[in-house]
């Protein structure tokens, strides 16, 4: 093989490598875009349904949300029943319990939290921050 092939070789792999990151850029771009529409929907559909749940009347639909029967929900209630007057965020409950601390998990957490909430067995003493109801007195 002599130098002008060698080269011719070198030239051809250039070429369909050029062409490959080409198209590559372009499904890059594709899925940027798609993503990008995607997270919208989500955070629209979020919203629509923080809204309709601060909108909807207590125990609409006959009654409260029915309890949900998970292991990761019965610890949460287990702390809570634990720690009474404590009050903690999503983020610090999980690490409280040794659960995962990805954004996702979080999530689920804060709506298992936000339904504890409506079922008045939590309260919010402040902007995402849970605590136990407290108990109420036979006299007041």
């Amino acid at each position: 093989m002599n130098i002008t092939e060698l080269l011719a070789g070198l030239q051809a792999q250039h070429d369909e490598t050029t062409t490959l990151a080409a198209e590559l850029r372009i499904q890059v771009e594709h899925l940027t875009a798609t993503l990008a529409e995607t997270e919208a929907r989500l955070a629209e559909l979020a919203t629509t349904r923080k809204v309709i749940a601060e909108l909807a009347p207590t125990g609409c639909g006959g009654e409260a949300d029915p309890p949900e029967p998970t292991a990761a929900h019965q610890a949460i209630v287990n702390a809570f029943n634990e720690h009474p007057g404590r009050a903690c965020r999503a983020r610090e409950l999980h690490e409280l319990l040794g659960m995962p601390t990805d954004e996702a998990s979080v999530n689920v957490t804060r709506a298992r939290l936000g339904r504890l909430t409506r079922q008045s067995f939590l309260t919010q003493p402040g902007r995402g921050r849970y605590q136990k109801q407290a108990a109420r007195s036979p006299t007041g």
